[in-house]
């Protein structure tokens, strides 16, 4: 059994359809793969037409999987409706998220997976987004002990962002298996030459993800360890 933690450098990057991507291409490979995206801001209501669009149901189909209350709580079983920071979407709605239970409920989905299975769990935000009163996305990696995949988008100041997360990482002795450029709209330069200008600086790989293109083997060879 392999896990993976995908974290980004920034909000609204990418991560999910790096992701998604990265599951479709494990599973052409005949390899057997789980997501997860435990935390997850913005969505809507399952009875809801947009809820097709979020992050979650965007996974489950990566995994060929119906979208089903059951599937969408094996999923995501913290979702919430506005779209901010999941400590505070979770004050708008009277609830609390413990980073305990967080981490409890992705270790115990690591060690129930199948052999031979890979467990792609997806963060929230950027790698030092708050996901409670007390703790960021980086906290919670840590506590899961997980090799991260890093998403960076190409817009501009995107490789500043990578960097600074790809340092953050290695001071906290944070493996880092990969870096995945995700085409941004509108960018001034291609994704390639980000991503280019990214491995240059890092001793990690770095791949490139155009939008409608398919996640690279190598990248999902190195997910799947």
């Amino acid at each position: 059994m392999r896990a993976v933690f995908v974290a980004g450098a920034g909000t609204e990057i990418g991560k999910t359809y790096v992701t998604a991507a990265l599951v479709r291409r494990l599973r052409a490979m005949g390899r057997p793969v789980r997501a997860l995206k435990p935390l997850a801001s913005g969505v809507p209501s399952l009875d809801h037409p947009d809820f097709s669009e979020s992050d979650t149901a965007r996974l489950l189909a990566a995994q060929g999987l119906p979208v089903t209350r059951e599937t969408v709580a094996a999923c995501s079983p913290w979702r919430f409706l506005a779209p901010l920071a999941p400590d505070l979407a979770a004050a708008r709605e009277g609830r609390s998220l413990a980073h305990s239970d967080l981490v409890r409920w992705c270790a115990a989905q690591i060690a129930a997976a199948e052999p031979g299975t890979t467990v792609v769990i997806e963060g929230v935000g950027g790698l030092m987004s708050p996901i409670t009163a007390a703790e960021t996305g980086l906290d919670w990696l840590k506590a899961l002990r997980l090799p991260a995949l890093l998403v960076s988008g190409s817009y501009l100041g995107a490789i500043s962002h990578a960097l600074t997360a790809t340092e953050t990482l290695r001071a906290h002795a944070c493996p880092l298996v990969a870096v995945a450029v995700s085409e941004s709209a509108g960018a001034p330069t291609p994704p390639e030459t980000v991503a280019g200008a990214i491995a240059g600086r890092i001793a990690a790989p770095v791949f490139c993800l155009r939008r409608g293109e398919e996640c690279p083997e190598a990248l999902a060879a190195l997910a799947a360890g």
